[in-house]
């Protein structure tokens, strides 16, 4: 990041004055496609589509270099099944039955790779077909199974990844993953975890997307107040069952091509369908641009949990310690972890600037370093969502005791490099 794109971001958002980034309000009628990697830089990916929030596409001239690009397709694209049986074929992966809708998903079972290929070849030679449903490979997390070094690259573009920087920082999880599966299978209606962006490649095959803006999503809930869980139905043009169905504008549908790279902005509910037998690889993924938006969300997770309970409030001791148990076990994360989280990348980004590191400017096209712009920006936005956190009534009742560094001991340290970087 350079100064100038720092100076633009920060402008940005404390124009906001602590409100969420407005959504946008319809979807544009076309998705930007980005040509050529020479001639587009981080700052300008950042400017352009980061900051608002807005989705866009890279051709495949940015992934032609991939080695799964090379290995996993064969000469006339196809998945090379036989490649991925040789190399992976022990790997226990996760696989969903896209004809069985389990609440707005689908049931999950887990199977040898190995076992996956064989149904995926006899479902080809049966004409699209099999007694066992339309099964997808999904969620797989290649990069916690094995090496992915001559899998992928990732792209600078998406090099600000706090997400994945905490888990491998504390060695859990991680938010990478691999999907594929034969002409038909679907990902229902759905917004990434924890708000988050995401961005996937067709290593090989074509995906179709339909993708909402933030806030459109309202229109399409139920007499119940439930999200559809197939946005294509017939049942959504039901008004008594869908009412507000009128007030949501067309979405924005994109065709995703072999090697192409799809940005998904954070907030944007999508639906997605493979129109070939595909593979793709995706991140999901969280920075300063969509801290705020998180911190929302899980905020609306603790008091989703805080309502369904709200019965044994006064029966039950430490209510409010089991609601952020039950939310942790829910959404994947507390307020607790949710400090650590920031804690984690907080001190990377003090760390780096009390070292002078990374002092020339990131993001240009071929440079993947960090940089003391946008490790001052990183620490702008943990500021800001720091001092909400360590506000909020229902944090204030989780026993910090045992931290390592107190919220307002961080939040002092924070405070103090924002004004040491104003005129970085």
């Amino acid at each position: 990041m350079d100064r100038e794109t720092r100076v633009l971001a920060e402008k940005h958002f404390q124009g906001l004055r602590g409100r969420l980034p407005g959504g946008v309000r319809r979807a544009p009628d076309c998705v930007d496609f980005i040509d050529r990697p020479d001639a587009f830089s981080y700052a300008d990916f950042f400017k352009g589509y980061l900051l608002p929030n807005v989705p866009c596409v890279f051709s495949s001239a940015f992934t032609e270099g991939w080695g799964s690009r090379k290995h996993w397709v064969t000469p006339d694209g196809k998945p090379n099944l036989d490649y991925l049986l040789q190399n992976y074929g022990d790997i226990v992966v996760p696989v969903a039955n896209c004809g069985v809708q389990e609440y707005n998903s689908n049931p999950k079972e887990h199977m040898p790779l190995r076992d996956y290929i064989s149904y995926w070849k006899a479902y080809i030679q049966e004409n699209d077909s099999s007694p066992k449903g339309c099964l997808y490979l999904k969620d797989w997390h290649l990069c916690r199974d094995t090496s992915a070094e001559d899998v992928y690259s990732l792209p600078v573009y998406f090099s600000s990844d706090w997400l994945n920087e905490y888990w491998d920082a504390i060695n859990v999880d991680d938010y990478r993953f691999i999907y594929m599966g034969p002409a038909g299978t679907w990902s229902p209606f759905h917004a990434d975890i924890f708000r988050s962006f995401s961005w996937s490649v067709n290593v090989c095959g074509r995906k179709k997307w339909i993708l909402f803006p933030p806030g459109q999503e309202e229109a399409l809930r139920d007499c119940h107040g439930s999200l559809p869980y197939d946005v294509t139905s017939p049942a959504l043009l039901d008004v008594r069952l869908h009412p507000a169905r009128a007030h949501c504008s067309p979405p924005l549908e994109v065709t995703q091509e072999a090697g192409e790279m799809l940005f998904v902005p954070s907030g944007w509910h999508h639906q997605v369908h493979n129109l070939e037998d595909t593979i793709s690889i995706n991140h999901n993924w969280v920075n300063g641009c969509n801290l705020a938006p998180m911190w929302h969300f899980l905020q609306q997770e603790l008091r989703a949990v805080q309502r369904e309970i709200s019965e044994w409030r006064d029966a039950m001791p430490d209510w409010y310690h089991h609601c952020q148990v039950i939310m942790k076990s829910c959404t994947g994360i507390n307020y607790e972890e949710f400090y650590h989280f920031l804690k984690v990348i907080a001190e990377k980004r003090l760390l780096t600037l009390a070292n002078g590191t990374g002092t020339g400017t990131a993001g240009s096209v071929d440079d993947t370093r960090l940089g003391a712009q946008q490790a001052a920006f990183d620490v702008s936005r943990i500021t800001e969502v720091l001092a909400s956190l360590i506000a909020n009534p229902d944090f204030q009742r989780v026993d910090t005791s045992t931290f390592s560094l107190q919220p307002e001991e961080l939040l002092q340290q924070l405070e103090e490099a924002v004004t040491a970087t104003a005129s970085l």
